[in-house]
């Protein structure tokens, strides 16, 4: 039904995920379980049916992607470095790394995103995973950074005015003094010369959402 789905209003948005998503584990990280899609085209195009609109942004909320697959693993091996800190997780999309903070004992996580549905999907699956998780769609990238411990980037560097903003943004937190962890398997716009490398995994992934069914990706620090 054209124009059935409302996603500023939390009911219909968790009405959508709930029927076009399932309970899944990401191959990486089997300690959480989101709300995902199992293919890309069919909750896409529900997406754009039920909005009654075409060319909706695609549903990365819907996806437990590879640098996030890898920030969350971190994260769960090396939980010091989140405990009892702050943490923001911009850029959320299905939550996964502010869930995998909250599950290392960060003292709060914030999950950033401007698609209203992955706030609704962070809000179910944080539900899903027994944890507590703010909330916000406020674009913040166009503000100075919150005052956080630890901020969170996942697979942000695929277009080249976003990985500009998205840099603008962390390089600010670092200087007053957040710890800046970022997940990805080096996407096409991500400044690697600004990043060490923290830890490198082998993310099972789908051939269908990335360009191999194993793809390599790094947890970066800066």
């Amino acid at each position: 039904m054209s124009g059935a789905l409302n996603p500023a209003d939390p009911v219909s948005a968790a009405r959508f995920i709930i029927a076009n998503t399932r309970p899944l584990t990401p191959p990486l990280v089997p300690e959480i379980r989101l709300h995902l899609a199992e293919e890309s085209l069919p909750i896409w195009q529900k997406t754009e049916e039920e909005l009654g609109e075409m060319n909706v942004p695609p549903p990365y909320w819907a996806f437990a992607w590879a640098g996030g697959q890898a920030l969350a693993r971190y994260l769960l091996d090396t939980p010091h470095l989140v405990a009892g800190k702050a943490v923001l997780d911009l850029g959320s999309g299905s939550g996964l790394a502010a869930i995998a903070a909250m599950r290392a004992g960060a003292a709060s996580a914030l999950a950033a995103d401007i698609d209203q549905l992955a706030i609704a999907a962070v809000r179910l699956n944080a539900t899903l995973n027994a944890v507590e998780i703010a909330t916000t769609d406020d674009d913040l990238l166009a503000t100075e950074p919150v005052h956080v411990g630890v901020v969170l980037v996942g697979d942000l560097f695929y277009e080249r005015d976003l990985a500009g903003r998205v840099m603008a943004y962390i390089e600010t937190a670092a200087a007053a003094g957040a710890l800046v962890l970022v997940g990805d398997p080096k996407r096409s716009y991500f400044p690697e010369a600004r990043f060490t490398r923290a830890a490198e995994y082998h993310v099972p992934v789908t051939r269908e959402l990335e360009d191999a069914e194993i793809k390599r990706s790094s947890v970066w620090r800066m």
